[in-house]
């Protein structure tokens, strides 16, 4: 009698097995940019399982072609494209009044409330990717972590890990002696062995990347300039250091001899890139490094310096300075076939404004659809996710957005997002 017993549940098990079925979305797109750089195509649909994409198919497939419950998604009147993906953001604060008295009275706990609120604005806003390039480290790989594992919702993170220079960019300015005691950070380093041991403290903890400061920075509180401020023993020790454990390097850099130098040591990525010129656009060709520009930075730090009334001095004229000189030495990189990878620096711009990157790269030159591409398949590669996101093609994850119109001839499109998938669940519809 058990015996039977056993293989009638076997049987049963067997059959509810066969039952089940995968959790199926059929996305019938009227207009789908499934690979950018290549020409859209009309009435596509594509099949999500399980939060992947499983196939692109002609026309409109009709759901009695699949076993169990089907959903349809009808964006028959949208264009249809790749989730965004921005390379260079701060997700922890945004630039204003309040900045300051912030970093002082806001605990560490409501910190992270308000950087999975500002995650979730850049998310629906139709990126579905980002590189958080500068946070408090073990918030950001927090939150990384908890959206990794479904716990909480916001944009694919890759968390970078910041190693600076004492007195340098990523050091602590702007405040009293006995207060920079208190807030200068471990990883701030001196010399080829102390970057060394900085960096894989870094990786130690839980960094993606690595990110480094080649140059002084527009928002450091010292009249320090944008000129190169890490020795090339320091930087080479970092980026060697991080290769070894499987890390590739980005820099913040503006004058050109920070980015030559960045560039000779190895970095993956050149972050803003203000004064590249001809000796530095040869080095990116010769590396393939990525050029990330940050156009919408420059443009937000020069208008908040003849608006706003509570920039230093100093912060000011490099912002005035640096923020009208960006667009420029970006036209020129580009037009030179430098590789460029999206990102925007929000934090500085509203977390939720990154499409405004694109119309500053449009106005700058850059035709749309090498705009959609620097965003997608140029933004994966960087951070070597070009297996599974990037474009919408089987076997990689259903990041997908929609707009009402093409992009590839009005950039603005960008702008009013209708749709967000990412990773098969709908944020925005």
């Amino acid at each position: 009698m058990i015996t039977r017993l056993r293989v009638l549940a076997s049987i049963l098990f067997l059959a509810l097995a066969g039952s089940a079925s995968a959790d199926i979305t059929l996305i019938h797109a009227g207009e789908l940019l499934a690979v950018p750089g290549q020409a859209p195509k009309m009435m596509q649909t594509i099949v999500v399982e399980n939060g992947e994409i499983t196939a692109v198919q002609s026309g409109y497939t009709r759901a009695e072609g699949f076993d169990g419950d089907v959903k349809i998604i009808d964006l028959k009147d949208h264009f249809v494209l790749p989730g965004l993906m921005d390379m260079h953001v701060h997700l922890q604060g945004e630039l204003g009044p309040d900045r300051d008295r912030d970093a002082l009275k806001m605990s560490s706990q409501l910190k992270q409330m308000r950087s999975i609120h500002y995650a979730m604005n850049t998310l629906r806003a139709g990126f579905t990717t980002v590189r958080d390039v500068g946070s408090s480290a073990q918030e950001m790989y927090a939150l990384r972590d908890g959206i990794n594992n479904g716990w909480i919702d916001g944009p694919r993170i890759i968390a970078a890990g910041g190693v600076g220079i004492t007195g340098g960019h990523a050091d602590i300015s702007g405040v009293k002696p006995e207060l920079m005691d208190v807030l200068t950070d471990v990883n701030v380093c001196n010399g080829p062995y102390d970057c060394r041991r900085a960096a894989r403290n870094r990786i130690k903890y839980g960094a993606d990347w690595i990110k480094i400061t080649s140059t002084g920075g527009v928002m450091t509180e010292r009249a320090t300039g944008t000129g190169q401020q890490m020795e090339a023993d320091e930087l080479k020790e970092i980026v060697l250091a991080a290769a070894r454990m499987g890390r590739k390097v980005a820099s913040h850099a503006h004058a050109e001899e920070g980015i030559i130098a960045a560039l000779e040591a190895g970095v993956a990525s050149i972050e803003h890139g203000s004064y590249t010129g001809p000796r530095a656009i040869k080095l990116f060709k010769e590396t393939g490094a990525y050029l990330v520009p940050t156009l919408l930075a420059g443009k937000t730090v020069a208008a908040l310096a003849l608006e706003a009334d509570y920039m230093a001095p100093t912060v000011k004229k490099k912002a005035i300075r640096v923020g009208n000189d960006m667009a420029g030495s970006f036209a020129k990189a580009h037009k030179a076939g430098v590789n460029i990878a999206y990102g925007t620096d929000s934090g500085i711009s509203p977390h939720g404004t990154n499409a405004e990157e694109a119309l500053l790269m449009v106005e700058a030159g850059m035709s749309e659809m090498d705009v959609l591409v620097a965003a997608t398949i140029n933004a994966a590669d960087l951070i070597d996710m070009s297996d599974s996101i990037g474009t919408i093609e089987a076997g990689k994850f259903a990041d997908i957005i929609a707009v009402d119109s093409s992009p590839i001839e009005n950039i603005d499109e960008l702008l009013d997002v209708d749709f967000v998938m990412k990773g098969g669940k709908v944020y925005k519809d």
